[in-house]
């Protein structure tokens, strides 16, 4: 794949060359395009040691505009990527203004275009920005993050370029969707991140669910050509593009939104750490700290693995089993207790599964298993869509009409 990398004037320029070596570690060429203010954070001699092509800036070079050279990128890129994408960019790309070369090949190229946004949170949240951004999705363009976390200016909040590895992954995600995708027409409805159950006003039980798991396969589902629908419960993980987001909070509310939408559905993924428990009461007001101990009565929550598998017909069901010991054992257990087609296991805890951009898993059946080293969610969520189309055809023939189904409990 041929990548234009637009590398603009943020402090975040400082990881463009790891996000050089990652994209050419999955094959890409890349042709590194610098505005003039991003020569102020990163220099070309780095840039081009790490690309292995010379490094292109000025739209006024007379050697290499004299053969249309900026015409040559636009048709060359089968994608361009802006990374990190200032708010000043993102307001050029939207009016079509085009001063230097970057923009120059925004506007004239007609190969996917991305941008992984990077500035502090105030910039980020402000009107003109979000108006710009809706812009830019609305025009087909795709956003990427960006990630909540520290900044440079030393605030946390929205605004945050997401790392190297997950941008290289979501890029050829972006583009694995070329032509007739495994899940072409098929329509797909996914559960993501954790759900909180109220105990008071200002309480509630949760987990450490992060989402991105369950985030990463509805790119990866979308990206294999499929509609989808993602019924999120509460996440700080930007919303994919071109996938519609149903927000939701309790294990009752994402039952009943799945439920509303599961009817058309080829496939359904239920990626979210749904929780077993809630309080038998909603106190409606907040309790005062008296007693020295107290206690809470809880009931179960409606069980979403168990609604979706006992649909009549029954459709293609794949489970997760995120635990902490004896993860094959628990894993293989829940395989025949639930009657799944294929479960996939991971081992979460500290530093491991939760609140990690990276995941390992084992992915079990009935006769067989594969294991997964660790690898990005994203590359991750790309391995499970391949393998759950593989085991569905092998399975139901690829003749019939599908009904896939990947149930987990756990991010």
């Amino acid at each position: 794949m041929n990548i234009v990398l637009g590398i603009t004037g943020g402090i975040a320029a400082y990881k463009a060359p790891d996000l050089v070596r990652r994209m050419r570690e999955r094959g890409a060429e890349v042709q590194i395009v610098m505005t003039a203010s991003a020569e102020e954070f990163v220099t070309s001699t780095a840039l081009q040691a790490v690309s292995g092509r010379p490094i292109r800036s000025n739209l006024w070079d007379k050697e290499a505009e004299a053969a249309m050279s900026h015409i040559e990128l636009a048709r060359w890129a089968d994608l361009v990527l802006v990374a990190p994408a200032t708010a000043e960019v993102m307001a050029r790309i939207v009016s079509g203004g085009a001063p230097d070369l970057l923009t120059t090949i925004c506007l004239a190229t007609e190969a996917p275009i991305a941008l992984a946004p990077a500035m502090n949170r105030v910039m980020w949240s402000n009107p003109a920005t979000q108006a710009n951004r809706e812009v830019l999705e609305e025009r087909g363009i795709h956003i990427i993050g960006p990630g909540v976390g520290s900044q440079a200016c030393g605030e946390t909040g929205s605004g945050r370029m997401l790392d190297p590895d997950v941008i290289a992954a979501t890029v050829f995600n972006l583009t694995g969707g070329k032509g007739e995708g495994l899940l072409e027409g098929r329509k797909v409805v996914i559960t993501a991140g954790p759900t909180r159950e109220a105990i008071d006003p200002v309480r509630y039980i949760t987990n450490r669910s992060s989402g991105k798991m369950g985030y990463a396969i509805a790119s990866a589902a979308a990206a294999q050509g499929a509609e989808v629908v993602l019924v999120s419960g509460p996440v700080n993980v930007a919303e994919p593009p071109g996938i519609a987001v149903i927000n939701v909070e309790s294990a009752q509310q994402m039952y009943a939104a799945t439920h509303d939408v599961i009817g058309d559905a080829d496939i359904f993924i239920a990626a979210a750490a749904v929780a077993d428990y809630r309080p038998a009461k909603l106190v409606e007001q907040k309790i005062k700290k008296n007693d020295e101990s107290m206690s809470l009565d809880l009931v179960r929550c409606p069980d979403i693995l168990a609604s979706v598998a006992h649909l009549d017909p029954a459709p293609f069901t794949i489970g997760f089993a995120a635990e902490t010991e004896n993860v094959l054992d628990y894993a293989r257990g829940k395989l025949q207790r639930k009657n799944l087609d294929l479960i996939i296991a991971n081992r979460v805890g500290d530093n491991c599964g939760f609140d990690r951009d990276d995941n390992t898993a084992t992915a079990l059946w009935k006769n067989g298993e594969r294991s997964y080293p660790t690898l990005s969610k994203v590359d991750l969520a790309r391995e499970l869509i391949e393998l759950a189309a593989e085991h569905f055809y092998a399975v139901r023939g690829s003749d019939t009409q599908p009904k896939l189904t990947i149930i987990s409990n756990k991010d």
